[in-house]
């Protein structure tokens, strides 16, 4: 039979997972459905998943189209969450390594750093998952990144990469108001306002200051920028919202479905907030 130490801790990882269970699903959704639209058009996600050209390059797109769907599946259940969380993590370093060239050759330009800071933000929520549900805490390699510590290094992780995104629209006003839906006022106000706020919620989490709130407000931000910059109007439009973006409704889609993902990714961080404003304090 099983101990009273193993029951109380799956009992213990059973209730953490239901406490999180909206953000994971919506985090699972939204990685599910990029999937899909990789397997659909033998494709990495547009800018978000900077794949250069090889042979077989569409076969290893549809691989890990697929990837993603049977892990994020995975992630829905308590049964294979841990064995989801262990793939996931690996998976998402990889995405974001790719930004490394990218980061030596134009690093002096503040839109390469934008999706450095978005792929930061989705590893982050990874992360925090990694941290919550591995398993591994005892494990000699991964007792530093799990757990409280690697919750918090996550959310430090999340922070920092959330204010490339929020100078971006400060650095970028016009072009980030002109995605402000036209029926709404004061729209280059807006940008300002979202682009500082976002800096300053990045900031607030990085050091601790009141972290829960300023993630939440982190989360609304992205769900608002999901459904009113690229809501559904705007994958079928004539014209491409975006200038210089390609037509048709795959790039608006990803852009939904990639603000959709990093702002569960903050609902992650926000649910996992500790009260804390060092490392030594969650170790």
């Amino acid at each position: 039979m099983p101990s009273v130490h193993v029951l109380a801790e799956t009992r213990k990882e059973s209730d953490l997972i239901r406490r999180q269970q909206p953000a994971i699903s919506l985090f699972s959704l939204g990685l599910i459905a990029m999937g899909v639209l990789s397997v659909i058009y033998r494709d990495f996600a547009y800018t978000w998943q900077p794949v250069p050209g090889f042979p077989g390059r569409a076969t290893v797109a549809v691989l890990c189209g697929l990837f993603m769907i049977a892990v994020s599946v995975a992630l829905l259940f308590g049964s294979t969450v841990r064995i989801a969380v262990r793939a996931l993590l690996p998976f998402l370093i990889a995405w974001f390594c790719l930004k490394i060239p990218a980061i030596v050759v134009a690093g002096r330009i503040e839109g390469v750093w934008i999706g450095v800071g978005e792929l930061g933000m989705l590893l982050a929520g990874g992360w925090v998952l990694f941290a919550s549900f591995s398993g591994l805490e005892e494990s000699p390699l991964f007792k530093n990144i799990t757990g409280p510590r690697g919750v918090r290094l996550a959310q430090i992780l999340f922070g920092l990469s959330v204010i490339p995104v929020g100078l971006g629209h400060l650095l970028y006003l016009q072009i980030t108001a002109s995605l402000v839906p036209a029926w709404m006022h004061f729209r280059v106000a807006l940008a300002f306002l979202t682009g500082a706020g976002q800096i300053l919620c990045g900031i607030a989490i990085v050091f601790a200051i009141y972290p829960r709130v300023a993630a939440l407000i982190e989360t609304a931000m992205l769900a608002l920028f999901a459904f009113l910059v690229w809501g559904p109007d705007t994958w079928f439009a004539a014209t491409p919202k975006l200038a210089g973006t390609p037509p048709g409704f795959r790039f608006p889609l990803s852009a939904f479905l990639i603000t959709w993902v990093i702002g569960a990714a903050a609902w992650l961080i926000a649910i996992n907030s500790r009260k804390t404003s060092s490392l030594r304090t969650a170790s």
